[in-house]
């Protein structure tokens, strides 16, 4: 065979290769066998988180001013970061129903698993709640997140809009091919969290989470400003659609794919094909 037609055809696995991993990973998405292990990872990452962002409030109160703001708002953009690092894989941790939104109208996501991840997601974040209030009582408002002395609903609305759309954006960016940053992504969203709670947390509480918001006013049954939370989250979740597109184009590639879904079947199959004893060694 000429080198010519071994390039050729080295081309053309290129080509075919990612199309049939993508199709790999969208016919087995859709496997009911292993959908219960993306939502309790859902649920597990959202807890986790939650109970970092809103325990912040809690813990300050009940050892009277140790946490500082730096800490409080710092926390939940690690925690996003561990958490996207050690279960990535397994759902996309997605964390939000903002973000799950997102990637679904994005293309990255099937939208008749939005509602199941969105629920896991609620369930997560109101169990972390429930256990900062078992703890300690509802102390700190157990963290919920509320406009700031002296701002407004619709100010802090807007503030949620936009941090909101920075963070999607930061998520879609780094999930997309042209970054193809794979599990590195989780410092960029970490970091942009940490950001955004440094300087605009006094303004909204920075919550750019529907489902962080819901947990503490849950427990609380106080959904006073809750709305704030809905709206400006979406919205902002949506406008970074748009804005992913104008850069980017269509979405729906691999990396895009597999960011948003996770890789669990890949790693299910994996380890089926591990010999016995193999799973223990190094």
């Amino acid at each position: 065979m000429s080198s010519q037609e071994v390039s050729r055809d080295q081309k053309e696995h290129s080509v075919l290769s990612p199309l049939a991993s993508l199709e790999f990973t969208r016919k087995n998405f859709d496997n009911p066998a292993l959908e219960w292990r993306r939502l309790f990872s859902e649920v597990l990452g959202t807890f986790l988180l939650v109970i970092v962002a809103a325990g912040g409030g809690t813990i300050n109160a009940v050892s009277n001013g140790a946490i500082s703001r730096t800490a409080a708002v710092t926390a939940p953009g690690l925690m996003v970061l561990a958490v996207i690092l050690f279960m990535g894989a397994v759902s996309g941790a997605h964390l939000n129903p903002a973000v799950s939104i997102a990637f679904a109208t994005r293309g990255d996501f099937p939208w008749r698993r939005v509602p199941g991840y969105i629920i896991a997601q609620l369930i997560g974040a109101t169990l972390a709640c429930l256990l900062l209030a078992a703890l300690f009582g509802k102390v700190g408002m157990l963290g919920a997140t509320e406009p700031g002395p002296g701002i407004n609903d619709w100010q802090a609305l807007i503030m949620e809009f936009v941090l909101t759309a920075g963070l999607v954006s930061t998520i879609l960016g780094t999930a997309s091919k042209a970054q193809n940053l794979g599990p590195i992504s989780a410092f960029g969203v970490g970091a942009y969290i940490i950001l955004a709670g440094l300087w605009a947390s006094p303004i909204s509480g920075a919550s750019m989470n529907p489902a962080r918001s819901f947990g503490p006013d849950l427990v609380l049954l106080d959904f006073s400003h809750y709305w704030v939370y809905v709206v400006g989250p979406i919205a902002g979740a949506l406008l970074a659609v748009g804005i992913a597109y104008i850069l980017r184009g269509r979405g729906g590639d691999l990396s895009g794919v597999q960011a948003a879904q996770g890789k669990l079947e890949e790693i299910v199959a994996h380890s089926a094909d591990q010999p016995d004893g193999s799973a223990g060694t190094r």
